[in-house]
């Protein structure tokens, strides 16, 4: 294991019909999201409080401060927040934040799609709050998501939804945007027949672009976020920031190149741009743990204790995030 070769950010080769794999990879099925409408279920989370140093293993060629792994939401927020600040200031300008929502030791599926999507757009909130400098606009999927979040919305049983406060407010110093506008077409095609751009709504002294999980209709979503580049960002410099995109999804083939051609190019193209500053993915079964990086430091892999969740045991470092079937079937297995 200590000779093993980390491709760049190649994933693992997933289709739907290689359930067992999915499963493993904490990649499961599409779940109902808070709006009533078909969402994939969301990336995985872990956590760690007590935290074992191993031997360090990877392609690590100089010596780099590993961040601690979270023990709350509150901390992953303030890491993750340090991590995109950094990543900026060193002139990145295409990245990544992703932790699951539902718990720090959750995976993908594991909470329900409604209060995942609304746990996100919380966090959200708390992680916008370090960058009030009132040109930051904030994308959201769409024009109906954009409403939840500046007007909340009322409970509907028959619906699924749930009632929720407003999370932006009148007099947040934040400028907004939506990547898509719903219409009958898109609730029942996905798919957008009105010509629309999210880069109509920028302007010349935006400075940072936040993305709120572009994850429902990824085939839309994200290329209006790669429409934003390049009409936009790209030549002004402007940094995007992609919050729980759920890119693993993109980066490791759970939608078919040959159905979804669209979504096979922005996953050679686009995507592998993207630096992660901060990610957490986690892995269940036999051998629990957890893949994790805070930007600038290394890739980590933790053994997680499966008796004991805090107990964690950091058993693997990198400076090349290793694939998500490299961390479950080579490096967790190991006897590191």
């Amino acid at each position: 294991l200590s000779a093993l070769a980390v491709p760049k950010r190649s994933a693992v080769q997933v289709t739907r019909s290689c359930l067992k794999m999915s499963s493993l990879l904490g990649m499961n099925a599409p779940l109902n999201n808070a709006r009533g409408l078909q969402r994939p279920a969301r990336s995985c989370r872990p956590t760690s409080r007590k935290l074992v140093v191993s031997a360090r293993q990877g392609n690590t060629s100089t010596p780099q401060v590993s961040a601690t792994f979270p023990a709350s939401f509150d901390q992953a927020i303030r890491q993750a927040q340090e991590a995109v600040k950094s990543a900026v200031a060193d002139g990145h300008k295409l990245l990544e934040v992703e932790f699951p929502s539902s718990s720090l030791t959750a995976v993908s599926g594991d909470g329900e799609g409604q209060t995942e999507m609304n746990m996100s757009m919380g966090y959200l909130r708390q992680f916008s709050s370090a960058f009030r400098d009132g040109t930051t606009r904030i994308y959201f999927p769409d024009n109906r998501e954009l409403a939840v979040a500046r007007t909340g919305q009322t409970m509907d049983p028959s619906a699924g939804r749930v009632a929720m406060e407003a999370k932006f407010v009148d007099g947040d110093p934040f400028r907004y945007g939506y990547l898509t506008k719903q219409n009958a077409a898109w609730a029942m095609l996905g798919v957008n027949i009105q010509k629309w751009s999210p880069a109509d709504l920028t302007k010349p002294d935006d400075t940072l672009y936040l993305v709120a999980y572009p994850s429902f209709n990824p085939r839309e979503e994200l290329a209006a976020v790669y429409e934003l580049y390049e009409r936009r960002a790209r030549d002004a410099g402007t940094p995007i920031v992609i919050f729980n995109g759920e890119l693993d999804r993109v980066r490791g083939g759970y939608y078919p190149g040959l159905f979804f051609p669209g979504i096979a190019k922005l996953s050679a193209e686009f995507i592998p741009k993207f630096t992660a500053a901060y990610y957490i993915h986690n892995f269940k079964g036999t051998r629990p743990g957890a893949l994790f990086r805070c930007y600038p430091g290394p890739w980590q892999v933790l053994r997680r204790n499966p008796v004991d969740p805090e107990d964690m045991r950091l058993i693997w470092e990198g400076e090349t995030m290793p694939t998500l079937r490299q961390v479950s079937l080579e490096i967790l297995p190991s006897n590191l």
